[in-house]
C-alpha cells in the first residue's frame, strides 16, 4: 500500500491538468432558445416534495436545491461547475491568484507536504523554509494520511492566525519546529531564470488575472541582465490553463499585431468570436496595455515552448497559435487535449455557474479536443526515458468529455496506465523508501527537456524521445 501511496503522491504536481477552465468572466443572463420543459419541470418540484416530506430525515432545502443544480451541470461535461457560497470564493481565490496562508508552492513527496519553492515574500519564505524541505505535522496533525487538499486546507485559515509546522531539512538530517503567521498571499504565476548567458527560461503555471503584468516583468528583468538574448524557453509544462484574455495577452507578446490567436464555436452569438493579437482581445479593463512595457526584440527572439501531458487548455491556446504561425518550436509531450471554453455565469452574489459554452482553435483551423497539441520535436521526461507520463489522465479519458462521449475508453491506453502504475510500484517495492526517484524541478540544472530545449536554442544536437507516439483524435461529433 505505501508504494501505491508515493506513487499517487509523486504525481500530484502534473494531476491537476485539465482541473482548471479556459474561462471568460461573464455575468450576463440569457434568454431560454426553446420554451421550458413544464411536465418536466413539475416532476422536478415533486420529487422535491417527497424528499421533503417523506425522507428519514428533515433535509436542508437550500442544499437540496443546491445538489439538484450541481447535479444537472455535472451530467454535462468534466469541466462545468455548479459553485455553491465556499466553492465560489475558493475559485475566484485561484483565478484571482490571492489566498490567505503561508505562501509555498507545494508537492507531495512519500506522503509528506514538499515545499517546492517558498513564494518570495511570502511568510513561509521569511521564515526561512526552503526548497525541498518536508513539512511532517501541521499544528498536532500529522502529515501522513492526509489529502493535499486536507494539508492545504490546515495551512490556509485567516489573516494574523498561527500556524505550526514541524518540517524535516534532508540537508541537515533534522526536524525543527517553524511556527508561521498566516496573510495574504499574492501567487507568482510566472518564474523566470538566465539558464546561461544569452538564454533565458519562462514558466507560466497558470493563467490567472495577474499573470499578465508578472510576464511583462520577469521578461523585462531578464532583458536588463542581458539585452541581447539569443533564445528563450516558454516552459508551459503542468500549466492547467486559466483565463483565456490571458492567454491571447501571452501569444500577442510574441507574435505580430492583429493576426489570430483562437477562435471560439459554440451555440450562442457571443460564443462565435475570432481573438486576435491585439488590446481589445485581452484588455479586461481600461487602461494602458501591458504589453507595450516588453522589449521589442521579444517579436523576433528564438524561442521554444515546452509542453507535457499536463499542459491543457490556455497553454494549449498559446502552444497550438505559436506553432501555427511557426513563431516557436514546441517541444516536449503531446498536450491534455482540452479545447473547450468555459464562461461563469453570476446566479447570486455568492454562486455561480462555470458551464462549457464553446469549443476554440488554433489559428489554422484545429481543434485539439481529446487530442492535443502534437509538439515539433518530442522528448521524454528524463535521460533514461518517461517514468510518469503513461500515469497521467488527459482529457479522453474523462467521463463525458465532448468529443466520443458515446465510445467506450480507449483499452490501450488504460492498460498501458496500469502497467506503468505496477512498474513504479514494483520499483518501489525493490528500493525501498528511496524509490522512485522524484522527477528534477522544472527549470533545474537536472530538467532534461529544458536542457534539449536549450540545445535546439543554440543549435546543438537535441535527444529526442524514441518511444513517444502521437495519440490519433477521436471522431468528432460536430
Amino acid at each position: 500500500m505505501g508504494a501505491k501511496l508515493k506513487v499517487a503522491g509523486l504525481l500530484v504536481a502534473g494531476g491537476m491538468a485539465g482541473a482548471l477552465a479556459t474561462l471568460q468572466v461573464q455575468a450576463v443572463a440569457h434568454s431560454a432558445l426553446a420554451p421550458l420543459p413544464l411536465a418536466e419541470l413539475r416532476q422536478l418540484a415533486d420529487v422535491f416534495e417527497i424528499i421533503k416530506s417523506d425522507y428519514v430525515e428533515p433535509v436542508d432545502e437550500k442544499k437540496l436545491i443546491g445538489d439538484a443544480i450541481a447535479g444537472m451541470v455535472s451530467g454535462l461535461d468534466p469541466h462545468s461547475q455548479y459553485f455553491d457560497k465556499k466553492s465560489y470564493k475558493e475559485f475566484r481565490e485561484s483565478i484571482g491568484g490571492k489566498f490567505v496562508g503561508i505562501g509555498i508552492e507545494m508537492g507531495m513527496e512519500d506522503g509528506l507536504v514538499k515545499v517546492v519553492s517558498p513564494i518570495e515574500g511570502s511568510p513561509a519564505f521569511r521564515a526561512g523554509l526552503k526548497s525541498g524541505d518536508l513539512i511532517t505535522k501541521i499544528d498536532d496533525t500529522a502529515v501522513k494520511g492526509l489529502t493535499v487538499d486536507q494539508a492545504v486546507k490546515r495551512m490556509r485559515g485567516d489573516p494574523n492566525t498561527k500556524v505550526v509546522l514541524t518540517v524535516f531539512r534532508k540537508s541537515e538530517s533534522r526536524s525543527f519546529p517553524v511556527t508561521i503567521v498566516r496573510e495574504e498571499i499574492r501567487v507568482q504565476s510566472v518564474r523566470a531564470r538566465m539558464i546561461e548567458p544569452g538564454y533565458g527560461w519562462v514558466r507560466v503555471s497558470q493563467f490567472q488575472e495577474r499573470t499578465v503584468d508578472d510576464f511583462v516583468r520577469k521578461v523585462d528583468e531578464l532583458y536588463k541582465q542581458d539585452p541581447n538574448l539569443k533564445g528563450l524557453v516558454l516552459d508551459l509544462r503542468n500549466d492547467p490553463g486559466g483565463l483565456l484574455d490571458a492567454a491571447v495577452a501571452l501569444s500577442a507578446a510574441f507574435l505580430p499585431a492583429d493576426v489570430p490567436v483562437v477562435s471560439t464555436n459554440g451555440q450562442v452569438a457571443e460564443s462565435r468570436q475570432v481573438f486576435k493579437a491585439s488590446p481589445e482581445f485581452y484588455l479586461r479593463r481600461a487602461g494602458s496595455d501591458p504589453l507595450r512595457r516588453l522589449p521589442a526584440a521579444l517579436k523576433t527572439v528564438p524561442l521554444v515552448v515546452l509542453v507535457n501531458e499536463g499542459s491543457a487548455s490556455a497553454s494549449e491556446i498559446v502552444a497550438g497559435a505559436l506553432q501555427d504561425h511557426k513563431r516557436a518550436t514546441v517541444m516536449g509531450a503531446q498536450t491534455f487535449g482540452k479545447g473547450s471554453v468555459q464562461t461563469e455565469r453570476r446566479l447570486t452574489p455568492d454562486t455561480a455557474l462555470k458551464i462549457t459554452t464553446a469549443r476554440y482553435y488554433t489559428p489554422s483551423g484545429r481543434s485539439i479536443q481529446a487530442k492535443g497539441i502534437v509538439p515539433d520535436v518530442w522528448l521524454d521526461e528524463t535521460a533514461d526515458g518517461n517514468v510518469y507520463a503513461a500515469l497521467r489522465m488527459r482529457e479522453a479519458d474523462l467521463d463525458k468529455h465532448l468529443q466520443g462521449r458515446d465510445e467506450a475508453k480507449d483499452a490501450a491506453r488504460e492498460k498501458a496506465r496500469d502497467e506503468a502504475r505496477k512498474k513504479l510500484e514494483e520499483q518501489q517495492g525493490k528500493d525501498g523508501k528511496d524509490g522512485p526517484k522524484p522527477l528534477p524541478e522544472f527549470g533545474s540544472a537536472e530538467d532534461f527537456p529544458l536542457m534539449q530545449a536549450l540545445n535546439q536554442l543554440r543549435g546543438k544536437p537535441v535527444v529526442v524521445s524514441k518511444s513517444a507516439t502521437e495519440r490519433k483524435p477521436e471522431t468528432t461529433n460536430n
